[in-house]
């Protein structure tokens, strides 16, 4: 890693804040550099690449710029369309399956490659898959899971990290893949955003001292056997946007950008990354009052700044449909971000139209063929440069011991482990106490693990889909002997034990449903009620409670770290919760077994609503400040904290959510049919066939955040409460429930969309809204007449008898919709 490089990355607001940080030897960036790649060029390979390119027809061409999903892509659509690339999404498997081994991924890669090597063009150019290995091949079952990268972040050891990273690739290979969309170089600077958890920290010291390592580690020669192309992800800003919103808008100044969000890239790219993924989210410099717009289609920053001044000769990809973020884009259309910089287009479902539309827009002049050429010239030298060969050669091809890595896993999990209380000294635990164990999290390899595990969300698992891998109440049963569970701690008696292991904290999400929108605060115990009142339960008792909080932030506990004597964050560990057990626990011999040695790479909020909080900030207060962890025989009392138990608003919002992806459990939706009355749940794979109804997983807006249904006779779709609750006056003054949709097939018969019992019939809306693409619908609330605004179980309901196809995304009641334009007339 270039030293002056990770210096001046690391030279930004922060270091005179933090003792943890680099010290400040030389001045921020003003520039951007020119980069030195460790992957030099090699003019034969150059001449080789021009020469294939000179051979290509531009459907060829266009098809090498192609990315397909497998749930949309035959082999045979490869050899047909000259497809350069296809990819898995979260959730996505050979043949649908779950449980696929790995030599079904590696005789479906074998497969995709034979069909791109028996294509008619002059000159056959292998296909690349690629895949979100976001902490191990964490897509596979049975594959080794890591924590995650906030988890990491907090070890502080990237020696280590860079050999999770080279068994990583190893694990790839084994699935017969041969790119990793990885590693994620986002500097979090508000904890708000549901990505938090794949950040290393808040702080570009630590991301730039990971990221060379990480990539080094994944792309090894980039022609053994354990190789794999890296992604440089995502660029850029993603974890800078205001309010910590998913695809939001970074408001940062050059000069923050450059050296805060830029400062993972510059050791990633000297250590030779490949690729670089374009990011969701856009730019507004507020300062300069200069708008750069989405990252998808900024040339400025795509062309100029990464490929021209930096030096970078890999290839650009988009984020999954990323070209329909642009202003005047479409999932199958974007010739402004070609035009910007982009390489390789992600279109996981309209890829076919993808390409007629970008061959007809050359031929137009909408793009220019030395734009594309240069794409397709950067993609046949990653993909010469990493010597693509068919799957099945590799030495690790469908081999499940190639996707172990256990020991190392433990090692890091002991190492991410952060002690922000032990008043008392309760811990470390000797073995042969009796522990009472307490917590939804203790014994569930979901939660522990987190999003991007085997679903892209995390959701929908079940301990028995990691084989290879042990919950954290595995690890303390195996440790100690006399170890009781009990999830609620209903019926039992604290004073039969000698001390309470509460393992508690938030559920597994990933983009999107994570964010905590403006409607929500930082409080864990607002989200998570049940960790209240399980702490509840046994603290005060007069036994130590010792609370190990799995989690993808900092968030606000003041209210569980009142109830406990000693507190763990131990973010998210992945499948080796033996690693907790081994640092929570004194030897046998009594003596400490393993030290605590994390240290927060973020900080840690003393009160509900303070995001962003980043160490170096004006006015910097936080409960635990960045670089701040406890360890065993240095004692420092906690006490008591004070309490604040808002539920207000964080965020400047007029909208209250009932459905949508930054919250699905609050309303949770259900539908009924025929007399069956069935939850639709977390799965985002699922479809529900009911008698008279079909409801499928569907984009409106982004990524699986709708639900489509189908109505073949009576049936009802509602978001539900567990108990009624008022909506909030910022919500319902002059408000509408509002919601957008795709109506594919007009209704035939009423249409009552409904808030608890008051219904309207928007039959004529739905058949005037079908074959229109997207829409908002704003449905006044002074139309449900009698609807009783201060105690709302169902605030969505919609009924039909038949006919009507829609999908229904992003519910929620919005003040001061009902006064607009655009609101629905109220039927007389």
């Amino acid at each position: 890693m270039n030293r002056r490089l990770t210096l001046l990355a690391a030279a930004v607001q922060l270091l005179a804040a933090s003792a943890m940080a680099a010290p400040a030897s030389k001045a921020p960036l003003s520039d951007w550099p020119r980069l030195k790649s460790a992957v030099a060029p090699d003019a034969a390979l150059e001449a080789r690449i021009r020469e294939i390119v000179a051979g290509m027809t531009l459907e060829q061409k266009v098809g090498q710029m192609t990315q397909s999903e497998i749930k949309t892509t035959k082999p045979d659509d490869v050899r047909k369309y000259y497809l350069g690339s296809v990819l898995n999404g979260g959730g996505s498997w050979p043949n649908g399956s779950k449980y696929a081994t790995p030599a079904d991924w590696v005789k479906l890669a074998d497969a995709f490659y034979d069909a791109s090597m028996a294509t008619d063009m002059r000159h056959r150019i292998p296909v690349i898959w690629g895949i979100d290995a976001m902490h191990g091949n964490s897509n596979v079952l049975g594959a080794t899971l890591f924590p995650h990268n906030i988890g990491l972040g907090a070890a502080r050891d990237a020696k280590r990290v860079g050999e999770m990273a080279a068994a990583v690739g190893k694990a790839v290979r084994a699935t017969g893949i041969n790119w990793v969309f990885a590693p994620t170089l986002a500097v979090v600077r508000d904890d708000r955003w549901g990505r938090t958890y794949e950040s290393f920290s808040e702080d570009p010291a630590i991301v730039a001292d990971y990221a060379g390592a990480y990539v080094k580690g994944l792309q090894g020669s980039l022609k053994d056997d354990a190789s794999v192309v890296a992604t440089a992800k995502h660029y850029v800003g993603d974890g800078g946007t205001d309010q910590g919103k998913d695809r939001g808008v970074n408001q940062a100044t050059k000069a923050d950008m450059m050296n805060i969000h830029m400062a993972g890239y510059y050791p990633a790219l000297e250590a030779g990354a490949q690729t670089v993924m374009a990011s969701y989210n856009s730019w507004t410099d507020v300062a300069a009052g200069k708008t750069y717009g989405k990252m998808h289609g900024n040339k400025e920053l795509l062309t100029d700044v990464l490929k021209q001044k930096m030096g970078f000769d890999g290839f650009v990809v988009t984020d999954w449909n990323g070209i329909a973020e642009v202003p005047g884009c479409r999932n199958d259309s974007c010739p402004q971000a070609i035009n910007a910089g982009i390489d390789m287009v992600m279109v996981p479902d309209d890829w076919k139209s993808f390409i007629a539309n970008t061959v007809q827009q050359v031929k137009e002049g909408a793009i220019p063929m030395a734009r594309i050429d240069d794409a397709v010239t950067r993609i046949l030298r990653v993909k010469l440069r990493a010597n693509l060969q068919k799957p099945s050669a590799s030495a690790h091809a469908g081999k499940m011991e190639s996707m172990q890595a256990r020991e190392l896993a433990r090692k890091l999990v002991q190492e991410s482990l952060v002690l922000l209380k032990n008043d008392g000294n309760v811990l470390p635990l000797a073995r042969d106490r009796k522990i009472l164990v307490v917590g939804k999290s203790a014994d569930s390899m979901a939660n522990q693990s987190g999003g991007w595990t085997l679903t892209w969300q995390g959701t929908d698992n079940k301990n028995s889909d990691f084989p290879n891998g042990d919950t954290i109440l595995a690890g303390l049963k195996e440790a100690a002997p006399n170890v009781t569970f009990s999830a609620d701690a209903a019926g039992i008696n604290v004073a039969d034990y000698d001390v309470v292991v509460a393992v508690i904290g938030e559920g597994p999400y990933a983009e999107g449903d994570g964010d905590i929108g403006p409607a929500g605060n930082l409080r864990h115990s607002g989200r998570y009620p049940e960790d209240l009142a399980v702490l509840k339960a046994v603290a005060g008792k007069g036994k130590p409670v010792v609370t190990v909080f799995v989690t993808g932030r900092p968030l606000y506990a003041n209210d569980l770290l009142n109830l406990s004597d000693s507190f763990v964050a131990a973010w998210l560990p992945g499948s080796e919760g033996k690693g907790v057990a081994d640092v929570l626990l004194r030897g046998a011999d009594g003596k400490v077994n393993v030290p605590f040695t994390g240290k927060l790479s973020f900080s840690w909020p003393k009160n509900p609503c303070q995001a962003p909080l980043n160490v170096g900030d004006k006015n910097y207060a936080p409960l635990f400040a960045y670089g701040y962890g406890l360890e065993y025989g240095k004692a420092k009392k906690v006490g008591r904290l004070a309490e604040d138990n808002s539920t207000a608003p964080c965020g400047k919002t007029n909208a209250f959510p009932v459905f949508n992806q930054s919250d699905r459990a609050t309303f949770p939706l259900y539908v009924q049919s025929g007399g069956e009355n069935k939850a639709l749940g977390a799965d985002l794979n699922a479809t529900h066939a009911l008698p008279t109804l079909k409801v499928e997983v569907a984009q409106v807006n982004t990524q699986q955040d709708a639900r489509k249904v189908t109505w073949m006779g009576p049936g009802t779709i509602e978001a539900r409460a567990a108990a009624p609750r008022a909506l909030p006056a910022y919500a319902t003054k002059d408000g509408a429930l509002a919601f957008d949709t795709i109506v594919t097939a007009a209704p035939q018969g009423p249409v009552l969309v409904s808030i608890g019992t008051s219904s309207v019939d928007l039959a004529g809306e739905f058949t005037r809204l079908a074959g229109q693409g997207k829409k908002t619908v704003k449905i006044p609330l002074a139309c449900f007449k009698g609807a009783d605004l201060g105690k709302v179980d169902t605030p969505f309901r919609v009924n039909a008898q038949g006919g009507l196809v829609a999908a229904f995304a992003n519910i929620q009641v919005v003040g001061g919709a009902g006064a607009d334009a655009d609101a629905v007339a109220c039927l007389k």
